[in-house]
């Protein structure tokens, strides 16, 4: 039987166990760049079998929230190679995940103050965070976007190869494409954001082909094996919903099948909130999506989240189910989570008025087993 602590190689990826630490935004990156304290937070947490980033935007125009790091900047690049020698000395493996957040921005955040970008001019009803005049965050609502014009969709697809070059450069063993949560790729997936009627929109395959040309452009550049890609077909996250989301899936995983990518990411339901959330009117079923990408003959490793704890993460592991899970709040309070679920010890609480912006506190603060 499968062991939540048993080895497994995705793609050109070999990683100690089956616990990942699942993308968590935490704005404390200044001006973009990885600081000395970002390096500190993930090196505490490299006994993950696989640390994936939080959002790293690949352009500015693809900064979503205030203090996030980015791979469009030299200094970022050299900020990253500090966290990634880190992990690499604790002997871990970490990916960079490749983020455009679309429609979900605010003006002060893009260049020269310009509207966000998305398939349509259809408005997120979200909120972003963002810094105020006097050096204090806060959540405010998305700004109106603005539809690209089909000339611009090639620019922003080799903004996402020239981040995983950029990644692969700063020590990364992959990426992640974030595909999921409402962001721009899951934008162009989905009816409730991509009204378009060109190339990008209508048709299953149409939505769909941003998503493909991202995946294409990064594979190629940096190999299919070191990358992975986040999905969410049922999250309502950022005001995001589809009208029909198995086919579209279905759809999406026999494509991806045929790509050898290291790791299928998939969010179950509702992030952060219920795993079994439907949108309304559809039923959609995660074991019909993986077994679509499966007789597809997908090999790549099947990783799942969303509210998992050790008990559960056992038995999706050893059922079969998945072949690694992530975990995100969870490695927020408890850096050496793998030992913890190991020795089955107690769990650290996480602090939610910690969990955006700030300092050490609740960041790098955490205690260990060891330090206890």
């Amino acid at each position: 039987m499968t062991s939540l602590f048993d080895p497994i190689r995705i793609g050109d990826i070999d990683v100690a166990n089956r616990i990942a630490m699942a993308p968590l935004t935490r704005n404390r990156s200044p001006q973009a760049i990885p600081n000395d304290l970002n390096a500190t937070y993930y090196e505490q947490r490299a006994t993950a079998g696989l640390i994936i980033s939080e959002g790293t935007p690949v352009s500015q125009q693809g900064q979503g929230y205030a203090d996030v790091p980015g791979l469009y900047l030299p200094q970022a690049v050299e900020g990253w190679k500090k966290v990634t020698e880190g992990v690499h000395q604790k002997d871990g493996k970490i990916v960079a995940q490749l983020w455009h957040v679309g429609r979900v921005s605010h003006v002060s955040l893009q260049p020269n103050g310009s509207l966000p970008v998305a398939p349509s001019a259809v408005p997120a009803k979200s909120k972003t965070y963002v810094i105020n005049e006097d050096g204090t965050g806060a959540f405010v609502e998305t700004s109106e976007p603005r539809a690209l014009e089909a000339t611009e969709i090639p620019g922003i697809v080799d903004d996402f190869r020239k981040a995983a070059r950029a990644a692969i450069e700063a020590g990364f063993d992959g990426v992640e494409i974030h595909g999921a949560n409402g962001y721009l790729v899951d934008q162009f997936l989905k009816t409730g954001a991509n009204e378009r009627t060109d190339d990008y929109g209508g048709s299953i395959e149409n939505r769909s082909r941003f998503l493909l040309e991202v995946v294409d452009a990064v594979a190629a550049e940096i190999g299919a094996g070191r990358t992975g890609i986040r999905l969410s077909p049922t999250t309502p996250a950022n005001g995001i919903s589809d009208k029909n989301p198995q086919p579209l899936f279905n759809y999406v995983a026999e494509q991806l099948a045929k790509r050898n990518l290291s790791f299928i990411h998939v969010i179950e339901g509702a992030t952060g909130g219920e795993r079994g959330f439907q949108y309304e009117g559809t039923a959609f079923d995660y074991d019909t999506f993986r077994n679509a990408y499966r007789n597809a003959g997908g090999k790549a490793g099947w990783m799942v989240n969303n509210g998992y704890d050790r008990d559960a993460a056992t038995e999706a592991v050893a059922s079969g189910r998945a072949d690694l899970v992530s975990f995100g709040r969870l490695f927020i309070a408890n850096p050496d989570l793998v030992e913890r679920f190991r020795s089955g010890t107690a769990l650290n609480t996480p602090d939610r008025d910690t969990f955006y912006g700030g300092g050490a506190k609740g960041y790098t603060d955490y205690p260990s087993l060891e330090a206890a």
